[in-house]
């Protein structure tokens, strides 16, 4: 079974660039352009790993993080923040919500790749 990715970016860019990396390695890509998107996306189900950004309008990416994992379905949702903010307030308040991950933005798409494949197996195996 292919592991489905939630790409939460307001950036298009961001989002393609992400996309790319993570088909070429059989990946199968959901897109949203904001938390607000992006959480409703996983309340759809399905989702087995979030690629988030942190600065986006209508509901920032730690925002969505709280909201999702308040819900217990997605308790074990592996969720990897990917943005240009590299402030340790921001990325403990991010592990705090339930992140898995912080990739700063700009990325290498082998260590993306090397992530999203760790939490999604692990995932699966759990």
């Amino acid at each position: 079974m292919t592991a489905r990715v939630l790409v939460v970016d307001d950036s298009a860019t961001v989002r393609q660039q992400v996309g790319i990396a993570l088909r070429q390695s059989g990946f199968e890509i959901v897109e949203a352009c904001d938390g607000a998107e992006g959480a409703e996306a996983i309340g759809k189900g399905g989702i087995d790993c979030v690629i988030c950004d942190v600065n986006m309008p209508n509901m920032n990416g730690i925002e969505m993080l709280r909201k999702v994992k308040s819900e217990p379905a997605n308790a074990d949702l592996p969720v990897v923040m990917l943005t240009t903010e590299g402030s340790k307030e921001l990325i403990t308040q991010a592990k705090e919500a339930g992140a898995k991950g912080w990739i700063v933005k700009p990325f290498k798409a082998d260590l993306l790749v090397a992530a999203v494949e760790k939490l999604t197996s692990a995932a699966a195996a759990s």
